[in-house]
C-alpha cells in the first residue's frame, strides 16, 4: 500500500486542489474567517499545542521559552492523551496512502519554528515503519 504525502502550509496559502486533505492543526481557530471562507476540510486543535505551552512559547504571563524546549514539550504533549489518539488516527490516515496538508497560522511564516513541521517529522517517520 503507498505512504501519503505529508506537507505543511499556513490555512492563507495557495495550493494546489490534488495536494491532499487540508487540516488546520491550530489550537485557535483563526479570528475573522467566516465559515464559507474557510480554506481547510479539517480542523483538528488537539494536534496544535496547548493553550499553557501556547502561551509560553509566546512567553504570555512567563518567560518565553526557546525552541527546544517547545519542541520537547509538544512531542510530549503529542504522546499522551489526547494527542495520541490524534495522532495516532491521523498516522494510520498516512500510512493508508492519504495526502495531508498540515495548515498552520497565517503569521506562522518561519516553518521550521512551528509545531507542523514537528507533526510532518513524526507523521512522515511513524508512517514509514508502519507501511
Amino acid at each position: 500500500m503507498a505512504r501519503g504525502k505529508v506537507r505543511t502550509g499556513r490555512w492563507n496559502d495557495q495550493l494546489p486542489p490534488d495536494s491532499g486533505t487540508r487540516i488546520l492543526v491550530c489550537r485557535y481557530r483563526p479570528r475573522g474567517v467566516s465559515k464559507r471562507d474557510e480554506t481547510w476540510d479539517e480542523w483538528d486543535k488537539d494536534l496544535g499545542p496547548s493553550p499553557a505551552l501556547h502561551a509560553a512559547v509566546y512567553g504570555k504571563g512567563q518567560p518565553a521559552i526557546d525552541w527546544d524546549e517547545y519542541r520537547r514539550r509538544f512531542l510530549a504533549e503529542l504522546t499522551c492523551d489526547p494527542g495520541r489518539y490524534h495522532l495516532r488516527a491521523l498516522v494510520d490516515r498516512v500510512a493508508g496512502g492519504e495526502s495531508v496538508v498540515l495548515l498552520c497560522s497565517s503569521a506562522c511564516t518561519d516553518e521550521s519554528l512551528c509545531h507542523r513541521s514537528i507533526l510532518r517529522e513524526l507523521l512522515s517517520a511513524t508512517a514509514r515503519r508502519r507501511s
